[in-house]
């Protein structure tokens, strides 16, 4: 990262340079809305919503992580417990109109020892699958959403030699268990953000880190192999955590080498940048709900993954926005604004002939962010270190995207909250000298 960091200020000193003669972008235009088959959805993950959580690499780095005075003395407790309230919170997506509901499988719960299944975790997951194919959804099954069992990390994590064929060995099993309802496929989620987290924790050293990528690609090339074998139409990806500028650059580490293992790009896209907004760093310092999200950035990737992987259509598998605890965003942008916001720049990008096929919103629920409870990204806020219960509170985006998801977009009138950014270097330097219209 620290290179993709110094591309990014490269970058940022050339539009700076430019900026003054960059094209301004001119009033908003309509934006049709989305055909009827476009999938919106809701995402979220096994081991940040189930509580419970049986021994692993990320239980670890969470008891470490835990705050003075935690409520948990592993550091994660209940999180929304998940794990019990599956069917209520399925039942709350479906009653948004949502079409895809995204989850992970969690290899800790399904193989707590070496060889040896835990059968009750196997039927958890079984009839939590189930539950989303009955509320009228499409599961969309995350394999590896950075959380392998604890014996894996006991032997070296993905240092050792032998994890690549104990995880394929197990998601094999999950593939052959779930292929019959027809999923939407998440291989490995955010390789890159993956292989940092790992470092960061001590997981991995940092000179391996060209041999987890190596073993990542390897094994989502043969587990992609693996589910068109059971499912000759399936869908697969991974997705990419979209960093402004220097995308490209990382995706040489991992999509491009499985470009022809691809069904579609998946992408998260969450913060942006350009010369009058660099909070982005608060990202770094764990104060994300200080780092700009504007949305018109989400158009920029969108036309810079179309011009770099032609014919593949694009499903953004999160976005959101974080607060603080619920508060209100220092920046004043609203939950329910900034997701009309993106919807717009979504219809946007289709217009332009951009194929987007689907759209996740992270998350249903406020869960547990890899190390805190206080970034809050739910549709629901649920506040799990102070309320017992557990209650699922409405937002106001709640409303906002029934709505969406009733319309397929936000109307022919609507226009974004917020301007488009003047000089966007999400996707530098054609997102500065070629705005969007």
């Amino acid at each position: 990262m620290p290179k993709a960091f110094r591309t990014l200020v490269v970058v940022l000193a050339a539009c700076l340079l430019s900026v003054t003669t960059a094209i301004v972008p001119g009033p908003a235009h309509a934006a049709p809305s989305l055909p009827d088959d476009f999938l919106w959805g809701v995402a979220a993950s096994g081991f940040q919503t189930e509580g419970t959580s049986p021994d692993s690499n990320w239980r670890r780095y969470a008891k470490q992580a835990a705050a003075p005075g935690s409520p948990f003395r592993d550091g994660i407790g209940t999180s929304v417990d998940f794990r019990h309230r599956y069917r209520q919170d399925i039942g709350l997506a479906r009653s948004m109109g949502m079409k895809v509901y995204r989850v992970s499988i969690e290899w800790a719960r399904l193989e707590p020892r070496p060889g040896r299944d835990d059968a009750r975790e196997w039927a958890y997951y079984e009839d939590m699958v189930q539950a989303i194919v009955d509320a009228g959804m499409r599961p969309m099954l995350t394999l590896d959403h950075w959380v392998y069992p604890g014996w894996i990390a006991d032997r070296g994590g993905w240092a050792d030699a032998r994890t690549p064929e104990a995880w394929l060995r197990h998601q094999r099993r999950v593939v052959d268990r779930f292929a019959r309802h027809h999923p939407l496929w998440i291989t490995v989620n955010e390789p890159t953000a993956y292989l940092m987290k790992e470092v960061q924790h001590g997981g991995l050293p940092p000179q391996l880190a060209p041999v987890m990528l190596d073993r990542l690609v390897g094994v989502h090339r043969t587990i992609y192999d693996h589910i068109h074998r059971r499912d000759p139409g399936a869908m697969v990806s991974s997705n990419a955590a979209y960093i402004p500028t220097v995308q490209p650059a990382l995706d040489q580490t991992f999509l491009d080498r499985v470009r022809d293992k691809l069904d579609f790009v998946g992408f998260d896209y969450y913060y942006s940048v350009s010369p009058t907004e660099l909070g982005a760093a608060q990202i770094l310092a764990d104060r994300s709900w200080e780092a700009p999200v504007s949305a018109d950035g989400l158009y920029y990737a969108y036309r810079d993954y179309a011009q770099r992987f032609p014919g593949k259509p694009l499903y953004v598998i999160e976005t959101g926005m974080p607060t603080r605890d619920g508060a209100p965003r220092p920046d004043g942008y609203r939950r329910a604004d900034h997701l009309r916001d993106l919807v717009y720049w979504t219809q946007r990008a289709r217009a332009d002939g951009i194929d987007v096929m689907g759209l996740n919103y992270w998350s249903l629920t406020d869960n547990y962010e890899w190390g805190s409870y206080t970034p809050r990204f739910g549709l629901y806020t649920v506040n799990v270190l102070t309320d017992p219960s557990l209650r699922r509170i409405p937002t106001a985006a709640v409303a906002a995207y029934r709505r969406i998801a009733a319309d397929n977009g936000v109307g022919p009138h609507y226009r974004p909250s917020r301007p488009a950014t003047r000089c966007s270097l999400v996707a530098a330097p054609s997102s500065c000298t070629r705005p969007v219209r």
